[in-house]
C-alpha cells in the first residue's frame, strides 16, 4: 500500500467520524422539549410553578436528555429541565461524571478566573494552571456513600494535581486511599458531605447537596488539595436532581455563585430501573418534594 492510498484510507475515516459527529448533533437538534418563553432581563423569566403545571416532562422527555443535549441547551433551557426534577433517591456507590457548557459557553473552566477576595491572598502561591487542573476532575466520577452521607471524588490519574504540586504526601498515617472501579484504580479525594437542602436555584423541593465547606473534619481528608474545595478554599457546593434512575443532573457554585453545569450516571442503576420507570414515572425521594405536586407524564397518563 502507497503513502498516498494509506492517506486517503486515513481521511476518509476521519470524514466518516465527523459525519457520524454532525449527524448526532443534528439529531440533538431535533429534540424538543416543552419550555415556557424567556428573555434576558430577570423579570422575563418564567415561574417555574407556571412552567411546571403548563409545561410537565414526560417519561419520553427525561429519556431523550443526555449529556451531548444538555449542551446543545441555553443556560435558561438547562435551568427550566431542572427545575421540573425532584431529588430521586441519593445514589449509592460509584457514578460516572462530567462537566458540560450551555449552547454559547465559552467550554472551559476557569477556576483561575474565578479566584478572587480572600481567594487571592490564599491561593497567591498556586499558578492559575494549578487552579485549572483542580476544575478540570472535580466534576468526574464521584463515589457516594449514603448511609454516612458521605461522598468521595474519583481521580483516576493524579499525575496533572502532581506535576503542579497539589498532592501531599500523608506518609503512613495518612496514605492516599483509593477504589477499583471498572478494574482500574482510582484514587479518592475531595471529601463532601451529603444532604438534602434548600436549591439556589427552585426553592419549592429539595435537591441532593454535595458540600465541601468542613471537607476538613471528614474521614479521608488531607489538607492538600482538598481544602481547595473547602471553606478556606473556593467553597464549592454542588446540588443535584435525578433526571431519571442512575442519571443526575448537577449544578455546581462556588461561594454561592453558579459556575458550571454537569451530569453523573451509572448504567447498572439505569438499567435496573428502567421498565418500572418507564411505566410508572415514579422513583424513591429521599428528599422534600414540596408541596406542589410534580407531574411526570407516562404513556399510560
Amino acid at each position: 500500500m502507497t503513502i498516498r492510498h494509506l492517506a486517503a484510507l486515513v481521511l476518509a475515516s476521519l470524514l466518516v467520524v465527523s459525519c457520524g459527529k454532525d449527524e448526532q448533533k443534528k439529531k440533538a437538534f431535533e429534540v424538543k422539549f416543552p419550555f415556557a418563553e424567556y428573555g434576558e432581563a430577570y423579570a422575563a423569566k418564567p415561574d417555574f410553578a407556571r412552567l411546571e403545571h403548563d409545561h410537565p416532562l414526560s417519561v419520553d422527555d427525561l429519556y431523550r436528555i443526555t449529556p451531548e443535549v444538555l449542551s446543545l441547551l441555553e443556560q435558561e433551557q438547562v435551568d427550566q429541565i431542572y427545575a421540573r426534577l425532584s431529588s430521586g433517591p441519593i445514589p449509592e456507590g460509584p457514578y460516572e461524571g462530567d462537566l458540560f457548557f450551555p449552547k454559547g459557553g465559552s467550554g472551559k473552566l476557569r477556576l483561575s478566573e474565578i479566584a478572587g477576595g480572600g481567594l487571592k491572598g490564599l491561593l497567591v502561591n498556586v499558578a492559575g494552571k494549578k487552579l485549572d487542573a483542580i476544575g478540570e476532575i472535580l466534576w468526574k466520577g464521584k463515589v457516594f456513600y449514603r448511609k454516612e452521607r458521605l461522598l468521595r471524588n474519583r481521580i483516576e490519574d493524579l499525575s496533572p494535581l502532581k506535576r503542579v504540586g497539589l498532592v501531599e504526601d500523608g506518609g503512613s498515617a495518612n496514605p492516599l486511599q483509593k477504589i477499583e472501579v471498572g478494574g482500574k484504580d482510582q484514587w479518592l479525594l475531595f471529601p463532601a458531605r451529603l444532604y438534602c437542602g434548600q436549591s439556589l436555584l427552585d426553592g419549592r423541593r429539595e435537591s441532593i447537596i454535595i458540600d465541601y465547606a468542613f471537607t476538613d473534619r471528614l474521614p479521608g481528608y488531607r489538607r492538600m488539595p482538598d481544602m481547595m474545595a473547602g471553606r478556606d478554599g473556593f467553597a464549592i457546593r454542588d446540588e443535584i436532581r435525578m433526571v431519571r434512575p442512575g442519571f443526575y443532573l448537577g449544578r455546581a457554585y462556588i461561594d454561592r455563585s453558579f459556575v458550571v453545569n454537569f451530569v453523573l450516571w451509572n448504567d447498572e442503576v439505569a438499567k435496573a430501573a428502567e421498565a418500572s420507570f418507564r411505566s410508572s414515572g415514579e422513583a424513591p425521594e429521599d428528599c422534600w418534594s414540596g408541596t406542589q405536586a410534580r407531574r411526570v407524564l407516562t404513556a399510560a397518563g
